[in-house]
């Protein structure tokens, strides 16, 4: 049984950004303002992210330039990860290094190989302003280095090179929402 208020449930969903957008390639400005417009911002981004069926989110995705994502994924063994956090670090990568799928909403209807580290940690505050520690593995891990990412202003295929850069900016490109963005040429 669910105890607590449901995320998202009063917040309300935003269009997503896509690659190609400045915003998605700028790293985020702080937050320095914790109030009634940080909580609805959470808000918003865990019901954008239910919306569009993804497992974390982070707040350029919805066009906000500001260090805040959310979550809602499994790790490996299924142990189901709920939470957000505001100006966070990625302060440890460590474990083996596992290439698997890896899509984005930024992204829509794509994925690639890509190299992650089986265990991260973050460092940040909650919406309030506490302190909050937290440590993934897995497939978790894998997402809270994908939204530290976009907070720095790269996306998952920034990772890539080679023929998986190649093949992915070729289907990027011939996505409807791809033809318009540089990304992937000359790479």
């Amino acid at each position: 049984m669910r105890h607590g208020p449901i995320p998202g449930v009063h917040g309300r969903v935003r269009p997503l950004t896509l690659l190609g957008d400045p915003v998605l390639h700028t790293p985020c400005r702080e937050v320095t303002e914790f109030g009634p417009e940080l909580g609805r911002l959470v808000e918003d981004l865990f019901a954008t992210m239910y919306a569009a069926r993804g497992v974390g989110l982070a707040a350029n995705q919805i066009g906000v330039p500001l260090r805040v994502f959310v979550y809602d994924c499994p790790d490996d063994e299924d142990e189901r990860h709920l939470g957000h956090v505001v100006n966070p670090r990625l302060v440890e990568l460590d474990g083996v290094t596992v290439r698997g799928p890896e899509g984005c909403l930024s992204l829509p209807g794509l994925e690639a190989g890509t190299e992650r580290h089986d265990h991260a940690v973050i460092e940040g505050v909650t919406k309030t302003g506490e302190p909050v520690t937290v440590h993934g593995t897995g497939w978790f891990a894998r997402c809270l280095q994908h939204e530290s990412d976009h907070l720095e202003g790269r996306v998952y295929a920034d990772h890539l090179s080679g023929w998986r850069r190649r093949r992915l900016a070729r289907r990027i490109s011939r996505t409807s929402w791809g033809r318009d963005t540089s990304w992937g040429r000359g790479g």
